[in-house]
């Protein structure tokens, strides 16, 4: 414990050591402490705190230890307790004394933060290009598929039929705001706290704002105190993540639903299903299913990462350490739970049929039919209840749609109306034709003709849109 041992005449109690170090969870910041110390050496060297040769040999024993960290050729020290501490000491190692200069002007507060920043703006674009796949899996199978029809619900009964792209399109809606989300929130973080010391500032005259323009930091934290003890760029990070993965988890649940052989509207790929160990027969959507399960885990992180800040006070507390394991597990779980749905949604069947004839159940055409009447002069009121009693007739007697209605039904309806329109409109001939058409699927879906709704020529613009912003079709 070279690096801060000093003031200490014993060393730590092996227990006490065993519990404090974080270097099994920190490891995964050597990549971005390495490129914050390079930047921190020439603020150095710019300040004058350094030669240009201590410098120069700084960087060059840095750049030769990244290299090491890529090929996996370093060995974490335990004993020394997480990867700031390792990669000094094996910085010293390679470049001697000098090498004892490298954490002028910085404490380990700062460090940690500047590197939990580069760490989660990486890890966003990584996630934007996960969202983005799954998106374009989205989009091409509802261009492929989307034209078929299916039962859109509310409270899980059948309510209106909808075209699948209409359905389909709906998550792509959602993750293209999970995208702005970790948009914004990388907007927020990108500034660099390197330079706010252990909580008061730098006691050297460093340029904070040309070492924060080297990391690629859009300015420089304004208040040290702040800089060093908040994480509320990971609260919003992890609040971004857990909505998307509760998006997912709507998706993997009507997956789940639909690849049932009562259902029958999927068929889920032999490549992203898994079997029984005693069951023959079965054939299971595993990855949705963990999909959903593993949504849980990270709305627990941003549930326990709110209550490890909550009582902290100003400035740095060692309960921040506590705030990557979760983080860093749960965007790694978005991470994958994207990709293995984007595979999922690439590699779906869909059973045109099946679908269509559930769309056909439930008398989802009502709506429609009654927009026909109100179209007519019929008030919505009356026209609801028309059209309610007609479903019960033919629920009644047996008679599966609207439109297999008979002339005489549509007649007898109307005429038995309270209002004079509707009984005016019981004896104009051809009307009967004309409902049972709005009564078809067909009539349904062409009636929902209003931006963002599912009438084919909307959907089919609505789709271009999204095979435009997405570059799908472009070259």
């Amino acid at each position: 414990m070279r690096l801060w041992g000093g003031r200490f005449g014993d060393g730590p109690d092996a227990r006490m050591a065993d519990f404090t170090r974080s270097i099994e969870v920190d490891a995964e910041l050597a990549l971005d402490d390495i490129a914050g110390s390079i930047a921190h050496v020439r603020g150095l060297a710019r300040a004058a705190l350094l030669t240009d040769e201590e410098a120069e040999q700084l960087e060059i024993g840095l750049v030769s230890l990244r290299e090491d960290v890529v090929a996996g050729a370093v060995v974490w020290d335990p004993a020394l307790e997480d990867v700031h501490m390792n990669l000094e000491t094996l910085l010293t190692e390679r470049v001697g004394a000098v090498g004892g200069k490298l954490h002028t002007g910085r404490s380990r507060n700062d460090q940690v933060a500047t590197d939990l920043r580069l760490w989660t703006r990486r890890r966003i674009g990584h996630l934007d290009e996960a969202l983005l796949g799954l998106e374009r899996a989205l989009v091409d199978l509802a261009e492929r598929d989307g034209d078929a029809v299916l039962p859109g619900t509310t409270h899980i009964q059948p309510a209106q039929p909808v075209l699948l792209a209409h359905h389909l399109l709906a998550y792509v809606e959602m993750l293209e705001r999970d995208r702005g989300r970790l948009a914004d929130a990388r907007a927020r973080l990108n500034v660099s706290p390197l330079g706010a010391g252990a909580l008061a500032g730098a006691g050297y005259p460093l340029d904070r704002e040309a070492t924060a323009a080297e990391l690629g930091f859009a300015g420089v934290t304004a208040n040290s105190l702040d800089a060093v003890s908040d994480r509320d760029f990971v609260v919003e990070v992890l609040s971004a993540a857990a909505l998307a993965m509760v998006h997912l988890s709507r998706l993997a649940e009507e997956i789940t639903w639909w690849s049932n052989p009562r259902f029958g509207f999927v068929r889920v790929a032999d490549a992203f299903s898994t079997g029984s160990s005693m069951m023959p027969n079965k054939k299971n959507p595993d990855p949705a299913e963990l999909v959903r399960g593993r949504s849980a885990g990270v709305i627990g992180a941003l549930a326990g990462m709110l209550t490890l800040i909550k009582g902290l006070p100003l400035a740095y507390q060692r309960d921040l350490q506590e705030d990557k394991p979760a983080f860093f597990a749960s965007l790694r779980t978005l991470e994958t739970s994207l990709g293995v749905m984007a595979g999922l949604m690439e590699t779906l069947v869909i059973d045109r049929g099946r679908m269509r004839t559930a769309a056909d159940e439930g008398y989802t055409t009502a709506t429609a039919l009654a927009d026909a009447l109100v179209r007519r002069g019929v008030p919505f009121r009356a026209a609801h209840h028309i059209v309610g009693g007609l479903v019960g007739g033919a629920e009644a007697e047996g008679i599966r749609t609207l439109a297999a209605l008979p002339d005489e039904a549509f007649r007898a309806a109307l005429d038995g109306s309270d209002d004079p329109t509707a009984r005016q409109l019981a004896h104009e001939r051809g009307l009967a034709t004309a409902l049972r058409a709005s009564a078809t699927l067909e009539g349904s879906l062409a009636s929902a003709d209003v931006i963002g709704g599912t009438a084919p020529a909307r959907v089919a613009a609505a789709l271009a849109a999204a095979k435009d912003r997405l570059g799908i079709g472009i070259e």
